[in-house]
């Protein structure tokens, strides 16, 4: 069987995230794609972070509670069902890249889960991480780069 997948139509592996889905730009999430979900799974988790801030790891997004069957999250949504923690913006909803400086890495983190997280609507990314544990079935990422010009 194959792995757990998450892709973007709008950046390759790697790549720059275009500007609209960051600070300089309508600052929406970029649309995700999900694959190869295991057959156990009975939710998804996303977790998005820059190891690169200044002040230490930056969250952007955690949403969870994302339907098993779910195969694309699109430009400026949230699944539907699905819950969001507050992330570092102190915002529950998604917060594009903004680096202060030089080209950060932006880690989209994707996990299929045996159980729904036991997180309430508006937890940090360490709530639902705790939630979390031992849960994790599967986990994939894809990273993209954000300068600003």
């Amino acid at each position: 069987m194959s792995e757990l997948s998450i892709a973007s139509p709008a950046f390759l592996p790697g790549g720059m995230i275009p500007s609209k889905h960051t600070c300089d730009g309508a600052d929406v999430n970029p649309p995700l794609l999900i694959g190869n979900v295991p057959e156990k799974t009975r939710s998804l988790a996303l977790i998005v972070d820059d190891p690169d801030a200044p002040m230490g790891t930056w969250v952007h997004w955690i949403v969870w509670n994302i339907g098993a069957g779910t195969k694309e999250i699109p430009e400026n949504s949230v699944p539907p069902g699905a819950l969001q923690g507050t992330n570092d913006f102190r915002k529950r909803e998604y917060g594009g890249p903004c680096p202060p400086s030089g080209t950060h890495r932006y880690f989209f983190k994707l996990y299929a889960l045996d159980a729904s997280p036991a997180a309430q609507a508006g937890a940090t990314k360490a709530q639902v991480e705790e939630a979390m544990k031992g849960h994790v079935l599967a986990q994939a990422e894809l990273i993209g780069l954000y300068r600003r010009k």
